[in-house]
């Protein structure tokens, strides 16, 4: 009974093999509509003018504010202890996109 009281309220989450290995992305390219917001992650390689999109992440608003509030907050605690991740030249993208502007 006791251990019942323990397991309720947690989440048994699998990780594959597959997934586990991770997917390299170097490019992140968001849009999103009145209902979700769709995260597409590329790799992109040097002097190669085709990249593919790796992994396609749908979420709705409240999903895609909470990985945000996530992601600060892990940022925070990795520039705490390795100092300040110094932001890339932006501007330097190879391709202009259509439609909102994309963030990565």
């Amino acid at each position: 009974m006791e251990a019942n009281k323990q397991n309720k309220g947690q989440l048994n989450i699998e990780l594959s093999d597959e997934v586990a290995e991770g997917t390299y992305a170097n490019l992140a390219i968001i849009q999103h509509s009145r209902s979700e917001f769709v995260v597409d992650f590329i790799k992109m390689l040097p002097g190669i003018p085709k990249a593919k999109v790796k992994s396609r992440i749908i979420l709705t608003p409240q999903h895609a504010k909470k990985l945000l509030k996530a992601l600060q907050d892990n940022i925070r605690k990795f520039e705490s202890m390795h100092g300040s991740i110094q932001d890339s030249d932006l501007d330097n993208m190879p391709f202009k996109l259509g439609g909102p502007t994309a963030q990565a």
